[in-house]
């Protein structure tokens, strides 16, 4: 029964069920850890199913085929595949299908993606498109192609946004109206599911289930509806996705938001009241509708928040019949005590049927031992050697779920990253990067890229779209759809003075010795504490440039003062850190591995020091392939052979995108001065 409709019409009529969603890590410590909290959390919540997010073509595509591989085989859970149609050839298109049908998938996401250019993306391949030929502009293209390709193998979602859909960077002409023909296009090529995107407003989702369930086509009269949700993980995180989804947060929902916005831990306790809060008004609006209850929620790769969540509404799923009989035979046969963590039992309606039968590799305590003879029945006897093997740790799970809820000296290790920073976070957990995780994208349209950036023709057009940029005068550059941190005004004009010579300006920061972590522009974290950063600045430099740079931070001189990490689109890597040959205080030869620079720190009562910003060797590699395609995306707008097409080629291949950290964190203008 691999099929989510399926799995839903099995259960009860009361029951509640969800599903979680997830990405493919940039990095490969990323995945791998990804891999042992997919697992965790399989056993912990037991989703009724999980989707994996699709990165069109490439590499990040193959990444997803990967991931949902470990979902489907590995661990065993029902796999819920995304795919974007736009911007991919009928070829590749096909090959995904083909490889989730070799994967045992059997249900697809099928949306759009980025607005459709189709020209600059057809595969060498694909024969030219006659009039009869299958073209993907919509998502109910693909609905229609999977159906004509597949039958009813697939079990097939397609998505909606309870306020309505919005192209552009402004929700105007964003409404629900406009939006309903073609959702009930989509549903009648043969859609079984509907997945909402995120949403914050309750009167808008209530609103979109009952204009749904009344519209006079009946094409939603029964049709699963899933909404979806996005714990809170940071402040800045929570507001930077709700404005690229268009989705609303209710006055009273932001104001206890900005309460708490300086204290992550604070802004995560008050994400997990709002959501439990929200789900509590969902289960009220669906009680309206017959049959079992679903969320669906974007983990963004991390687990704390959403096990909190789906245990405090009581959504994760009881054990089952067999679980429970063997927890009674277990309680009979002795009063085991049950494991504590931080001094307290873990709570929640599933701890009392958390206990299972135990296994000569775990805990053999519950069995006969026999002395002289085999184990003839290996189910409740075992010999004196197989009862002398140390028991393995108590994989209970109620103790699973602590372990995800952060709880012990366990916990504190499985959730190390529950505060991530996009990619200035560590590159070992597997939410590093940005928070979408749908590989390279601009966020605009061709139009609204055309509006905000005009048809650069020279270097100096291009220093002047990151110097309007950094003046406010233009909401967005390609890398960056948001606006610049108050600190930024310590440090515009020496970012003027780098961009007006052509070293492009991604991201910077300045030189912080010890304010209080309430100070109005560089403050953050808990009251009574110290906050510090490295001046650092990462740019776009042409090549003749870079390589007298490069002279100068390579000098004897300078070895201590700044860390430098460089690359260009062929691949080059340099560095001032890097893995070399040492020797350690015993004279033992050993490899020393290149460091993690702490740029942002934080110091507090009670608390361990605090590191929210690193730069490393590993993340800023991760970030470069997306920086430089980033390059490439927008030559895209502009068409093939075009000037504008050609001067952003011609600079992605000839230039250097370097990241310098200047180590003098008390004098607030030594990297500047350096720079000069």
């Amino acid at each position: 029964m691999d099929k989510i409709t399926d799995k839903i019409a099995a259960l009860p009529a009361d029951a509640n069920y969800f599903s979680l969603e997830f990405f493919p890590p940039k990095t490969p410590m990323g995945f791998s850890n990804l891999r042992d909290r997919l697992d965790r959390m399989a056993r912990a919540l037991r989703p009724l199913f999980v989707n994996v997010t699709w990165g069109a073509g490439g590499s990040t595509a193959q990444k997803s085929l990967e991931l949902a591989e470990i979902c489907q085989r590995e661990l065993g859970l029902t796999t819920c595949l995304h795919l974007t149609c736009t911007n991919m050839s009928r070829r590749l298109i096909d090959k995904a299908l083909d490889d989730a049908k070799a994967l045992g998938i059997r249900n697809i996401l099928a949306l759009r993606g980025d607005p459709p250019r189709r020209a600059e993306y057809r595969d060498a391949n694909d024969p030219d498109p006659g009039d009869d030929d299958d073209e993907f502009v919509w998502a109910v293209d693909l609905v229609r192609y999977i159906k004509k390709t597949h039958g009813d193998y697939f079990c097939i979602g397609v998505t909606a946004y309870p306020e309505g859909h919005a192209d552009e960077s402004h929700p105007l002409g964003q409404s629900l109206a406009h939006d309903l023909p073609h959702l009930v296009e989509k549903v009648q090529a043969g859609a079984d599911f509907i997945m909402t995107q995120l949403f914050f407003d309750i009167g808008a989702y209530a609103k979109f289930e009952k204009t749904l369930r009344e519209d006079p086509s009946g094409a939603f009269k029964d049709i699963v509806i899933i909404p979806g949700l996005m714990p809170i993980q940071s402040y800045q995180m929570i507001k930077r996705t709700t404005k690229l989804s268009h989705a609303t947060i209710p006055d009273a929902l932001m104001a206890r938001l900005d309460a708490v916005k300086g204290d992550d831990e604070k802004v995560k306790t008050v994400g997990v009241d709002i959501l439990s809060e929200m789900i509590e008004q969902i289960k009220e609006i669906k009680s309206r509708t017959p049959g079992p209850k679903g969320f669906h929620f974007y983990t963004l790769n991390l687990e704390k928040a959403v096990s909190f969540i789906v245990e405090r509404t009581d959504l994760i799923a009881p054990s089952t019949p067999d679980e429970e009989a063997i927890a009674a035979a277990d309680e009979l046969a002795a009063d085991i005590p049950r494991l504590q963590i931080n001094g307290s039992t873990p709570r929640g309606s599933i701890h009392d049927l958390s206990r299972r039968q135990s296994t000569i590799g775990s805990d053999p305590r519950n069995r006969v031992i026999v002395l002289g003879r085999p184990a003839s029945h290996p189910d409740y006897e075992a010999t004196a050697l197989e009862a002398s093997v140390p028991a393995e740790p108590v994989n209970t799970r109620a103790n699973t779920l602590a372990i995800s809820e952060g709880e012990g000296v366990l916990g504190r290790e499985a959730t190390w990253d529950d505060f991530p920073n996009g990619r200035w976070g560590d590159a070992r957990s597997p939410a590093y990067g940005q928070i979408d995780g749908y590989g390279v994208s601009l966020h605009v349209t061709v139009a609204q890229a055309l509006e905000l950036w005009g048809s650069p023709r020279t270097g100096e057009d291009v220093n002047s779209i990151f110097i309007r940029h950094l003046k406010g005068e233009l909401p967005a550059i390609p890398w960056s759809e948001e606006g610049f941190n108050a600190e930024t005004n310590a440090i515009r004009d020496h970012l003027i003075a780098l961009n007006s010579k052509g070293w492009w300006t991604l991201a910077s920061q300045p030189a912080v010795n010890g304010l209080s972590s309430s100070d109005p522009t560089f403050g953050w974290g808990p009251q009574h504490g110290f906050v510090f950063q490295k001046a650092f600045v990462e740019c776009f430099i042409p090549s003749a440039d870079w390589k007298i740079l490069e002279e100068k931070l390579s000098q004897p001189e300078m070895k201590d003062v700044v860390c430098y990490f460089a690359t260009n689109m062929a691949g080059d890597f340099v560095s001032s850190d890097t893995s070399h040959p040492s020797v350690d205080a015993g004279g033992q030869p050993f490899l020393q591995e290149p460091s993690t620079n702490a740029v942002t720190w934080g110091v507090f009562p009670g608390k361990e020091i605090v590191t929210p910003t690193i730069i490393e060797e590993v993340s800023f590699r991760a970030w470069s392939e997306e920086a430089f395609g980033i390059w490439g995306e927008w030559a895209k707008v502009y068409g093939r052979g075009s000037d504008s097409e050609k001067l952003l080629e011609s600079i992605r291949a000839d230039a250097w995108l370097v990241n310098i950290i200047h180590h003098d964190f008390v004098e607030r203008d030594a990297l500047w001065e350096l720079l000069k």
